[in-house]
């Protein structure tokens, strides 16, 4: 068992929007990772941050990922952050990886420097998604087998063009 395409990217890239429309579009379900983490915590991302630390999060979110990658079959959506732990990386080695790119500008006005983003709070959370997107990029076309741009396309537009490029890959085999 696997997951048809695990997606990855940073904050505001769309994997919560993409992700459901793309499992909907492929007739498959959708599991996104932070949903497991909440349900295994008890308590929301927010709060595991606040009362636990990043640490604790991350181990929570491996384990979560673990598991989701064992067991589901149809369209897996990661935090932004979990490909940097080294574990999953290696896990994801193994799967379709989406990536879905987006960059600073559209990525910031996308997310909305929400504070339900905890790595995103703080005194200049611009300077702080530049970082996060600059730390994170390498680490996400490490893992990726296909990238998507998804500055100035619509949600259905990028579902579109993953499911194109998720059918190629079906039809002529693994890469």
């Amino acid at each position: 068992m696997s997951p048809r395409a695990v997606i990855v990217g940073p904050p505001g890239s769309g994997k919560s929007t993409v992700g459901p429309l793309l499992a909907a579009e492929l007739g498959v379900a959708f599991r996104d990772s932070d949903d497991d983490i909440v349900a295994i915590a008890g308590k929301a991302i927010t709060d595991i941050f606040t009362e636990d630390g990043e640490p604790a999060f991350r181990a929570l979110e491996e384990q979560a990922i673990a598991l989701a990658l064992a067991e589901h079959e149809g369209i897996l959506s990661l935090g932004g952050g979990a490909p940097l732990a080294e574990a999953t990386r290696a896990r994801l080695a193994a799967h379709t990886v989406l990536f879905l790119n987006v960059g600073m500008a559209e990525g910031v006005q996308r997310s909305g420097l929400s504070s339900a983003r905890p790595l995103l709070a703080g005194v200049n959370p611009r300077a702080t998604y530049k970082g996060l997107l600059d730390a994170r990029l390498p680490v996400y076309r490490q893992v990726a087998t296909i990238e998507i741009a998804t500055d100035k396309r619509t949600p259905a537009q990028v579902v579109a063009l993953a499911a194109a490029e998720l059918a190629e890959r079906s039809a002529t085999g693994p890469a």
